[in-house]
């Protein structure tokens, strides 16, 4: 324990300052681990030794990575898409393997270390590229589903891959022998699993939850993990496809979530240690020395992956278009594919140089995967001429769509939330036109009528054509802070004046979606408690009166906009023509308007009938209303009074009028 201390103290210092820089960067963290196993193995410094023991501890990565791809495989889901699960999934996989096997077969490498070969470079990056879809908002984009399908079935066929290489090792008559028993034993175990194990391990985690105790279903889960991944290798098949079905078996139960976050910190680190073991064996000096080889592997590897998804997502319906940034997307080597290597590596299929070398084309593969989709559309752009002309019809569709809206609201996002609110507005007559980038949703709401379209709210053109230059107001109806922030950035850019609501999921992202020029933001956390908190009052025992009073309150402490409107607008009295009740008003500030630099007080603009309810400004999350406060360029006024006294309030804002 004394020798091995420091190594952990060592790799534990490397990788948290190495991750920390790759994260700061913006490049996976992956990379980061290579480079720390690289720099410190037995190829470089030589600080860390490349033993039995180390690579059996990184195999713990491996157990648990495949217990999380087992807790999302859900039958459900691959009916949903198998289309593309089975379709071009299915074929991306077969075909890359197979002919990664002919090709390896032709360069003298035999044909099954050439099998686990193709199977390793048939991989993608899932982490990565999810994350990716996630941030870009192209999850529902059509290239977005392929790329998940795509992926979802890479981590299905990792499991039979993993199974079957060691076997390839031996010779000819006893690896058919050994296949067939391994397929029988898996066959054996998945069924008593799947039909038995199935209800008792529901009913165990039963017993073990109502325990209420974090400590003991953690233990729990430990063990199921380990326990079944330990039996399949006792029935000389691999600890990896234990992991997988015990992943699997959890999945299908209600506890499902609770283990996922629980397992997650294990995964996250023991999956680390593999990839610095995946490091440790990349040999530096080698690579440099034969860095035209691995500079043509690497060429190879992308421009034959590209072909491959581009051409069977085309045989299978897809617009060129999406064919080629499928292709973009998938192009690069992922991390099962260095889990793949590392097998067939361990059992003598492939040898030193060319482990070597296919090694440093995937670490560098998955180095440039970012920068290769960040260029994506400008690649498909210049390469598919189909694409203008689709990406023409589709914005000159949006723009005779808004042509006949004025004074409407842009509603960007068109699920529940998205929907519900085009519900409010609809009951007031007022206009809306939504953008949507689920192509599902956006057919079954155009045949129903409703007024949304398919395009990306981020893009200019996009923005243009739904009216922004005619819009009232921006709404911004998905949590995605990033996507959220991108959206105000386009809309600030091209029209600053118009009023801009988000919602915001976390407490952390208000203050950087006002600082972005938002003019409301609405935190779900706030709204859900404000709602339990009335409900509850009102179910103890607390008038009714009392409760709105409360409610009034507690958001008129919060949202700056809504401050003056309880106490007027709603009160009014229903006697009153709509020309007459009061309205609140927002007004921006823009280059050379009169009231820049005058105090509120100065600008006097009860003499209009109008009155001023608040402040917005980027710089600050609130500011107090005082007759000295000196407005600014960029500030947002919210007016309340009649139509005719808030237009009036506006000119003289605006002009002095």
């Amino acid at each position: 324990m004394t020798d091995t201390l420091p190594l952990i103290l060592l790799l534990l210092a490397a990788a948290v300052v190495v991750v920390a820089v790759f994260r700061t960067l913006g490049l996976p963290p992956i990379l980061g681990y290579l480079l720390v196993g690289a720099a410190l193995g037995p190829h470089a410094a030589g600080w860390v030794p490349d033993t039995e023991e180390t690579r059996h501890l990184a195999e713990f990565g491996v157990v648990f990575l495949m217990f999380s791809i087992g807790l999302e495989f859900s039958l459900a889901r691959l009916y949903s898409m198998k289309r593309i699960v089975f379709g071009l999934g299915a074929a991306q996989v077969v075909v890359s393997t197979l002919i990664a096997t002919l090709l390896a077969r032709l360069l003298g490498i035999p044909w099954l270390a050439g099998l686990a070969l193709g199977g390793a470079l048939a991989m993608s990056s899932t982490a990565m590229l999810s994350k990716l879809l996630t941030e870009r908002g192209e999850l529902d984009a059509p290239h977005g589903r392929e790329v998940i399908g795509v992926l979802l079935f890479q981590d299905i066929a990792v499991v039979p891959l993993l199974v079957l290489i060691p076997a390839f090792s031996q010779p000819v008559d006893v690896m058919a022998e050994a296949l067939l028993l391994a397929a029988i034993k898996a066959a054996i175990l998945l069924a008593l699993v799947l039909f038995v194990g199935q209800r008792a391990l529901s009913a165990w985690f039963y017993m073990v939850a109502r325990r209420k105790s974090a400590e003991l279903f953690m233990l729990n889960v430990l063990l199921i993990t380990l326990g079944l991944a330990w039996l399949t290798e006792l029935a000389g098949l691999s600890l990896a496809l234990g992991a997988f079905t015990a992943g699997m078996l959890i999945g299908e139960t209600e506890y499902r979530y609770q283990v996922e976050e629980d397992i997650k910190p294990f995964r996250d680190v023991l999956l680390g240690l593999f990839f610095v073991a995946i490091g440790m064996r990349l040999d530096v000096p080698q690579i440099l020395a034969q860095w035209w080889l691995v500079g043509a592997l690497l060429a190879a590897l992308l421009a034959f992956k590209l072909a491959v998804v581009g051409i069977a997502s085309r045989l299978l319906g897809s617009s060129p278009g999406t064919a080629l940034r499928s292709g973009l997307w998938l192009c690069a080597g992922g991390e099962f594919g260095f889990v793949i290597l590392a097998r067939a590596g361990d059992v003598k299929l492939l040898g030193p140089e060319v482990l070597q070398s296919l090694l440093a084309a995937m670490v560098l593969s998955l180095m440039l995967a970012p920068l290769i989709i960040h260029f994506s559309e400008r690649l498909v752009f210049r390469f598919v001429a189909s694409e203008w002309l689709l990406r023409s019809m589709q914005l000159t569709q949006l723009a005779a769509q808004s042509l006949a809206t004025d004074k409407h609201a842009i509603l960007c996002g068109y699920g529940r939330t998205g929907q519900h609110l085009a519900r409010f507005l609809e009951a007031e007559g007022i206009s809306y036109m939504a953008l949507d980038l689920d192509p599902e949703r956006v057919r079954e709401a155009s045949v129903a009528a409703e007024a949304v379209s398919f395009g990306d709210a981020a893009k200019k053109e996009t923005l243009l054509a739904a009216g922004l230059s005619r819009a009232r107001v921006v709404v911004v109806t998905f949590a995605d802070i990033d996507a959220a922030l991108r959206v105000i950035h386009r809309v600030r850019e091209l029209r600053p004046d118009v009023a801009v609501v988000a919602r915001a999921r976390d407490q952390d992202d208000i203050e950087k979606l006002y600082a972005a020029g938002a003019a409301e933001v609405v935190p779900e956390a706030l709204e859900s408690s404000v709602m339990l908190a009335t409900h509850a009052l009102a179910l103890s025992g607390i008038p009714m009166h009392k409760v709105i009073k409360r409610l009034r309150e507690m958001r008129e402490h919060h949202y700056a906009l809504l401050r003056g409107f309880f106490h007027g607008a709603t009160d009014a009295g229903a006697h009153l023509a709509d020309a007459d009740q009061p309205r609140l008003h927002a007004v921006t500030l823009t280059p050379g308007a009169w009231a820049i630099g005058r105090a509120v007080g100065e600008i006097d603009l009860a003499q209009v009938g109008a009155d001023a309810t608040a402040i917005r400004r980027r710089t600050q999350r609130a500011l107090k209303l005082a007759p000295t406060l000196q407005l600014i360029e960029g500030d947002v006024v919210v007016l309340i009074g009649t139509a005719a006294a808030v237009n009036a309030g506006e000119e003289r804002l605006l002009r002095g009028k």
